[in-house]
């Protein structure tokens, strides 16, 4: 239940940094938008977002057609990862196997540097 929450709480964040922080609007403007979700392995749990300088959409489930998509073994590795989501957290997640990265690793650093500015 925290992990739902956390997502849909991060859907609210990203749409107030778009509206209220110049810099975000700015990096997502160069990037021209980035399609990604969060999931849990088995996607008991999963939601995606699609953000583009016009919006941001928030949305449960993942579509196919996601830039990134960022996967965890199960809940508590997701809390864990995403209370202190540095590349270093996400790295080890990765090298431990508890982390999954579906897409470019280039996306998942614009991703990191779009989160820095919430």
């Amino acid at each position: 239940m925290k992990l739902r929450l956390m997502l849909w709480l991060l859907g609210l964040m990203l749409k107030r940094a778009l509206r209220r922080k110049a810099r975000f609007r700015e990096l997502l403007g160069e990037m021209r938008g980035l399609d990604w979700g969060i999931a849990t392995e088995d996607l008991s749990i999963a939601r995606h977002y699609r953000m583009s300088p016009g919006g941001i959409r928030a949305g449960q489930g993942l579509p196919v057609d996601l830039d990134l998509e960022l996967r965890f073994v199960d809940e508590a590795t997701a809390l864990r990862v995403l209370k202190t989501p540095t590349q270093q957290a996400f790295l080890d997640g990765m090298m431990a196997g508890t982390v999954r990265l579906v897409g470019d690793s280039g996306d998942l650093k614009k991703l990191q540097r779009l989160l820095k500015h919430l």
